[in-house]
């Protein structure tokens, strides 16, 4: 790969969005949500109709508002501010744990007591206990499954993309896209070797990471993200920065990445050639960075492919899919993003559509630009994925010549 611009400054770079009806909705959510995930559930289970012995009702109870305050004090100490990894772990386990509870409260709640009632199956406290042992059973197989799930080496998703613009030098040749790897309290420098592995079995010409790669300083998760630098890439490797980069000092991430042997593409962009053809891969920090308040850091698309030849097909590395309205203005290709985790615990899939263009896959945007949404590496908060399995990606782009 051939370097051809550096970082640029702020002048000039758009203006960011407004809010999202999902930011706008998040402002309410740390005050109504733990009471609710928690609310509904021990209704449901306890007073609809069980008439279960008093011990039994007291106890669940107690559980119920017990959770209701660990959780939310263990995200605190574990995510703010005291940073403990301990605590994060019991109260993101906890987040998991009630969601799939909740969802499944509401459903069977309702769906299930409603189709025991039209079957005539037993009476009024039969079908409520019926409910309470079905919903306790879903959530207990989801749970365990969803666990092996996040923990799990991901499936690698092979696919061929399409480019009109690449030169047919440049036909067949191999990206490995890898996101979201969310290094955090759970310790995971086995797994993050694994990774690395596969990628290494996949030959390919090009790596990239669209960030997250971690909850927590570079030094903090240094041991788990060191494998990132086995990673081998016949022409290059190449980083942006997440959104939970600026969460936890962005600059260092970006320092380490570089250490590492990983080019981070800052609004800037480097020429990947082959056979005579040229591609412009491109890359820039994440639409949450200049919020940050770090200097320099924000996403500048303009700058990122400043001296870039127009005619060449352009590749962009950017963290979120709601960047693809910025890259189909420019004309580019091909956006590889991550961040959504496909939503990562149903049905929090849907919720991940108010924010994002995209869930997970390909999707066109325009006329010429391709979207590709990771539905990520690792795991973020809640060591569970439910119906979100997920990936290590293969995307082969191919030529029309």
């Amino acid at each position: 790969m051939t370097e051809t611009s550096d970082t640029r400054s702020a002048a000039g770079a758009a203006q960011e969005p407004p809010r999202s009806r999902l930011q706008r909705l998040m402002r309410f959510v740390p005050l109504t949500a733990p009471v609710l995930l928690w609310a509904v559930p021990c209704w449901v289970l306890l007073y609809t109709g069980q008439h279960w012995p008093f011990s039994v009702t007291v106890t669940g109870t107690v559980l119920c508002a017990l959770g209701l305050v660990t959780m939310p004090l263990a995200m605190v100490r574990g995510h703010g501010r005291r940073q403990q990894d301990g605590a994060a772990i019991v109260g993101d386990s906890l987040l998991g744990a009630v969601w799939v509870l909740f969802t499944w409260s509401v459903l069977l709640g309702v769906l299930l007591r409603l189709a025991l009632a039209l079957g005539g199956v037993g009476g009024g406290q039969d079908r409520a206990r019926i409910v309470t042992w079905a919903v306790l059973g879903t959530t207990a197989v989801l749970l365990v499954w969803g666990y092996v799930e996040a923990r799990r080496l991901p499936r690698v998703r092979r696919l061929d993309v399409r480019l009109p613009r690449l030169g047919a030098g440049l036909d067949g040749i191999r990206v490995a896209l890898i996101t979201d790897t969310h290094y955090g309290p759970l310790d995971r420098a086995r797994w993050s070797a694994r990774v690395c592995e596969t990628v290494n079995s996949l030959d390919a010409d090009l790596v990239c990471h669209t960030g997250d790669i971690a909850d927590g300083t570079a030094e903090r998760r240094r041991a788990q993200a060191a494998p990132l630098g086995t990673v081998r890439a016949a022409l290059g490797r190449v980083y942006v920065t997440g959104n939970h980069e600026y969460y936890s000092e962005a600059q260092g991430w970006v320092d380490l990445m570089d250490e590492l042997g990983w080019e981070p593409l800052r609004n800037r962009h480097v020429l990947l050639e082959r056979g005579g053809d040229t591609l412009v891969v491109a890359g820039v920090d994440d639409v949450t960075a200049e919020s940050s308040g770090l200097a320099g850091h924000r996403a500048h698309l303009a700058g990122a492919l400043d001296g870039a030849d127009p005619g060449l097909p352009v590749l962009l590395l950017a963290h979120q899919p709601k960047f693809i309205d910025r890259a189909a203005a420019h004309g580019v290709d091909l956006q590889l993003s991550g961040h959504t985790h496909g939503g990562q615990i149903w049905p929090f899939h849907y919720l991940v559509r108010l924010d994002q263009p995209a869930r997970a896959g390909l999707s066109r945007h325009g006329a010429r630009t391709l979207l590709y949404t990771s539905r990520g590496t690792g795991f973020w908060g809640p060591p569970f994925r439910v119906f979100a399995p997920s990936e290590i990606t293969l995307l082969v782009l191919r030529s029309p010549q």
